[in-house]
């Protein structure tokens, strides 16, 4: 990626972290305001928002660091880890929301539980969920663009904030009309709920790309890619495997070849492959092909027709699955 992207991924980043803080300061005085447990749910959940966004400015930095000697794989890890801290803040977020909430709930039973001007509190929040979803869509757009999942993944984070916020608009407009009082206290326990699985998937997808687990439905998608873009020297493509580095992507497969061929002819192939899978995947992509040679049994899905070689009748082409590259 080149510098000016950076920049632009940068500022845009910034402007999340400054519209976080902001957004949340409203939220905190609609609180304050109206005394409504589900805007305090979404006010604390927007604190979120903030520690996310700084981690991600953060994570853009480190991510952006070219590779060095400690690093041969680059920086993109941190992706991961900063992944793994939203995921935990969003998971005490939850329990906090839940303590609040049993206590107003205690209150409640007492008669002292009332709430305020909450047609103030419908206005406010509308206001903030507009400004959050527009920021949003315009962060996941950048990020497909410059191929930034730190940027793509602020930009779904305010989105899903932008949904739980007219959820807790339509549940206040509910009360509003309704007066029951049970409304709010429903919503801030469904709201922290959210919150809590969406914590612990966080924490789940962190350690899950820490420890490099196998991530199917990448690996099914170039499988069914290279499949398309197969060549008839291709013969097969087995122990396929990728590694996530945030943005960019270690793969690591076997290709078999015609066994006739020289060094030059196959690091012709395999630079043709990996130029088809840079074409796919970005820029980001690096490969490590093992080469092998053929042998008489490949004969029957081998569909190279000019082959002078063969020992056996070709019978049929053979698809590369995720089941067929991966074994």
């Amino acid at each position: 990626m080149d510098e000016k992207k950076i920049k632009k991924n940068f500022s845009l980043q910034k402007l999340i972290c400054f519209v976080s803080v902001f957004l949340f300061l409203i939220k905190l005085i609609t609180w304050y305001m109206t005394s409504s447990l589900s805007i305090f749910s979404d006010a604390m959940e927007s604190i979120t928002n903030i520690f996310s966004g700084f981690i991600g400015l953060y994570s853009l930095y480190i991510s952006s660091l070219p590779k060095d000697h400690n690093h041969p794989y680059g920086h993109g890890k941190i992706e991961f880890i900063s992944t793994a801290i939203e995921g935990f803040l969003i998971f005490i977020v939850g329990i906090v929301i839940f303590i609040k909430t049993f206590i107003h709930v205690k209150y409640y039973n007492n008669n002292d539980y009332s709430l305020y001007r909450l047609d103030y509190g419908i206005l406010l929040m509308s206001f903030t969920s507009i400004i959050n979803y527009y920021l949003g869509f315009y962060a996941c757009k950048m990020g497909n663009k410059n191929s930034t999942l730190t940027l793509i993944a602020s930009g779904k984070h305010l989105q899903i904030d932008t949904y739980s916020t007219i959820g807790i608009i339509i549940g206040l407009i509910l009360l509003n009309i309704t007066k029951w009082i049970w409304i709010d206290p429903l919503i801030s326990i469904v709201f922290s709920s959210v919150i809590l699985y969406t914590g612990l998937k966080l924490l789940r997808n962190a350690i899950a790309g820490i420890m490099d687990e196998s991530d199917k439905k990448l690996l099914q998608k170039l499988s069914f890619y290279l499949n398309e873009k197969r060549d008839t020297c291709w013969i097969d493509i087995h122990h396929l495997k990728i590694i996530k580095y945030g943005s960019a992507l270690h793969v690591d497969c076997h290709l078999t070849i015609p066994w006739f061929f020289n060094v030059k002819e196959a690091n012709k192939e395999v630079q043709k492959l990996t130029m088809f899978t840079k074409e796919k995947f970005g820029k980001k992509v690096e490969l490590s092909v093992h080469v092998d040679a053929c042998t008489d049994h490949h004969c029957i899905f081998c569909f190279n027709n000019s082959c002078l070689f063969r020992k056996q009748f070709f019978q049929k082409k053979i698809l590369w699955t995720l089941d067929k590259t991966s074994s």
